[in-house]
């Protein structure tokens, strides 16, 4: 995910059993010894509000226990709004609130840590880091008392949820061309959170590698790690390349133990003059736009399934992963697990097997959009130009609701040549979107809508029989799951560039681009 995010197709209906073009299948590594584990006190007792980053371990992104419905989005008002001060190149708050009974917490650019009243937006209580070289995305989750965060680039923290005071801090990684950016999981005592090859501006320097991390959530220690690097060997390369990490929480399967992990992508992109197209690594890249499934207490890995193989731009398999049951697919019964990327396709994949059931673009495509070669010429007229873009395709969380998966795209084009991209070219003010379902059995779609100009960088989220998307230049939607009619529309005072919490008759948006970036609560009541 480079310069990721953070300012963040219908491509054909068509399934396609296997992943054209897309790299290896799945191989079983380890099956561990699978320790089930517990759910954290607070996703037990606030289940009905929003105490995970995705609402539930299945990262669905789904609540039946909010009172806005089809009946009375329309009515959804202004309740409050909480202004923040810190402000970053791609936005203040690329994260996700979490909410527990009537407290909402958050955390802004520069690791600053809030806790606000849900009904009135009153500040309960503030943690002042002030941390620079933040990029996102990233967020706090809570458990056994704690909320647990990162407070830099290199540290891990985690402070009382009734006070705001710091309880442990560990860093967790010495290598200055990796770091942070992910809004942690805490699941069965551990919390787990990864590192990127990049901090700040300085991204995919030589060497950098993605690690996973699980921590002991009452110590900070430490408990088990994994490359996302297979054997940390760069491919040969290690002055020249780097990649993995993950951007994005991971599920939890709590009736296993197993988590699903969506992989960041191998680097330089596209190349360098020495190693045009990507001649610097090899023809897998493991574990680069990977799903990996991880066993939660040893961090061993159970399969692994990429999706792309020899990936020059960027095409990250990063978004979080669903866990859906009990799906009928290629006429068997499958849990399965959803994942999707920047690449512009979405994947649906045996949890047990790692094979590949689906595979289906969404968006716009350009024929070209699995090229591996680009032109030589430094004339940028002469530059290859594709779609996805390097931050196009899906960049933000799906959600799943009754057999329907619903997947906010971006539709943005890059020009390309062997060595570089022309950034210059990326228009996200004039950039398009959109908010796509499909259906969980086969990948078709069921509805789309369309937004241009408004690039789908909020990602989705479905109240009851309401699904809500926002977009880069603000504008919050409201759909009828079933039907795609819409059903709402309101003009935020800034620009969205992540999906909302919800809690009971409230709805909070992290309000990251513009003048005043902060929270916007809408409410029915």
């Amino acid at each position: 995910m480079s310069t990721k995010m953070k300012l963040l197709t219908i491509f054909g209906a068509a399934v396609m059993i296997i992943a054209i073009f897309a790299g290896c299948a799945n191989q079983t590594q380890s099956s561990g010894s699978s320790s089930v584990g517990s759910p954290t006190p607070e996703s037990i007792k606030y289940a009905a509000d929003w105490p995970l980053p995705n609402k539930d371990y299945a990262n669905t992104r789904y609540t039946t226990s909010s009172s806005i419905n089809s009946r009375n989005v329309a009515q959804l008002h202004v309740a409050w709004k909480y202004n923040i001060s810190a402000v970053g190149a791609f936005g203040s708050l690329p994260t996700i609130p979490i909410i527990l009974g009537n407290t909402v917490y958050f955390h802004d650019i520069a690791a600053n840590a809030y806790a606000l009243d849900l009904t009135t937006g009153a500040e309960k209580w503030k943690k002042i880091y002030n941390s620079e070289g933040l990029e996102g995305p990233f967020g706090v989750a809570v458990g056994y008392g704690n909320l647990y965060m990162q407070k830099d680039n290199f540290n891990m923290i985690a402070l009382n949820l009734s006070t705001g005071n710091e309880v442990w801090s560990t860093k967790i990684n010495n290598v200055s061309t990796s770091g942070i950016d992910l809004q942690p999981q805490v699941y069965d005592g551990l919390v787990y959170t990864s590192t990127v090859p990049g901090t700040g501006d300085i991204f995919y320097a030589g060497g950098g590698m993605g690690i996973l991390y699980a921590l002991n959530a009452t110590t900070g220690k430490v408990v088990w790690t994994f490359n996302t690097i297979k054997d940390g060997y760069l491919w040969g390369h290690p002055d020249v390349n780097s990649g993995g990490g993950a951007w994005y929480t991971p599920s939890v399967d709590t009736k296993t133990g197993i988590m699903f992990w969506g992989i960041g992508n191998p680097a330089p992109f596209s190349g360098t003059a020495q190693y045009p197209n990507g001649a610097s690594f090899d023809y897998t890249t493991l574990y680069t736009d990977c799903s990996l499934a991880i066993n939660h207490k040893n961090g061993s890995l159970v399969w692994y399934y990429q999706a792309l193989q020899h990936d020059i731009q960027d095409h990250d398999l990063q978004i979080p992963e669903i866990l859906v049951n009990n799906v009928t697919a290629s006429g068997k019964t499958h849990n399965v697990v959803i994942a999707s990327g920047k690449m512009g396709k979405v994947y649906s994949i045996d949890r047990e097997t790692g094979n590949l059931l689906w595979a289906v673009p969404v968006g716009e495509h350009t024929a070209n959009d699995q090229w591996d070669q680009f032109p030589a010429t430094t004339n940028k007229s002469q530059f290859l130009t594709v779609e996805p873009s390097v931050i196009g395709g899906v960049e933000t969380p799906m959600a799943y609701s009754d057999g329907i998966i619903y997947v906010p795209v971006e539709d943005l084009a890059t020009p390309w040549n062997s060595t570089t991209l022309d950034f210059s070219a990326l228009n996200f003010t004039a950039g398009r979107g959109e908010l796509v379902a499909l259906d969980v059995r086969s990948g078709n779609t069921i509805w789309a809508q369309y937004f241009n100009p408004g690039v789908n960088v909020g990602g989705a989220t479905v109240v009851n029989d309401v699904v809500f998307t926002e977009t880069f230049n603000g504008v919050i939607y409201a759909f009828d799951k079933k039907t795609g009619e819409k059903l709402f529309e309101y003009q935020a005072p800034g620009g969205i560039n992540h999906p909302p919490a919800v809690a009971g008759n409230t709805i909070i948006f992290p309000i990251s681009l513009g003048a005043h970036p902060g929270l916007l609560a809408l409410t029915v009541g």
